[in-house]
């Protein structure tokens, strides 16, 4: 065959595509438990980071997740327990996902921290740009928050890209309640410009207020799907 003619150039480049795609699906596959493995443990520093554990290694972590969470519950609207998780569970609720979620299975993940019970609940929402998503701790007394982390995809560095790397901003939600008056009946917990109620608001991100509109419309929409477990005392 010329080396010069349409023809081979056409088949030279079919062959080379086929082989480029046959390696990086070679690698994508090789690297395929490992990828899993570290999207896993992001999964699991974020659970410890809503219960203000944080600055610590990979490995650290992994082993506190297997210790602090009792459980990764499966339950629905009505409280009902559709899987009971596991000891630093991986199987149940730590699986599931915003579209899970939407088909009503709501992740519970139970924790002990220094012998008292935490639960720690994920959020879905949409900020400015794209998904935000992030977890509450919650007491035992089902109303008062431990702690929250969040997480988004493509917010705008140093406005609304603030609900994730300002810990400080995170930590404002400590010791806020999910109720107003503690009457479990709508969710009270929100972010707001001008605070009116200390007691359930935090001061919203200074020029994000599309993202922190976001962040209550998360809290709102999301806790409220647990309001039958939250009022179970």
């Amino acid at each position: 065959m010329k080396t010069n003619s349409n023809s081979y150039t056409i088949i030279y480049s079919v062959i080379l595509v086929i082989i480029v795609a046959f390696l990086l699906a070679f690698i994508s596959k090789g690297l395929e438990n490992r990828q899993n493995a570290n999207v896993a443990l992001d999964k699991k520093e974020q659970i410890l980071y809503a219960l203000n554990i944080r600055n610590i290694n990979n490995a650290e972590a992994d082993k506190q997740y297997k210790t602090i969470v009792e459980a990764d519950e499966v339950i629905d609207e009505n409280n009902k327990v559709l899987a009971p998780g596991s000891i630093g569970g991986e199987k149940d609720g730590f699986k599931l996902n915003s579209a899970d979620f939407k088909a009503g299975k709501l992740a519970l993940f139970i924790c002990n921290i220094g012998g008292q019970k935490k639960y720690v609940i994920p959020i879905y929402g949409m900020g400015l740009w794209g998904a935000i998503s992030g977890y509450i701790a919650i007491n035992a007394d089902k109303s008062t928050v431990y702690g929250a982390y969040f997480n988004h995809e493509s917010e705008t560095a140093g406005l609304g890209a603030e609900i994730k790397d300002n810990q400080k901003w995170q930590e404002q939600f400590k010791g806020k309640q999910l109720f107003k008056d503690n009457d479990p009946k709508t969710i009270a917990l929100s972010v707001h410009k001008k605070i009116d109620d200390p007691k359930t608001q935090v001061d919203a991100v200074t020029g994000a207020t599309l993202t922190s509109n976001g962040v209550t419309d998360m809290l709102h929409s999301c806790l409220s799907k647990y309001m039958k477990f939250l009022s179970d005392k």
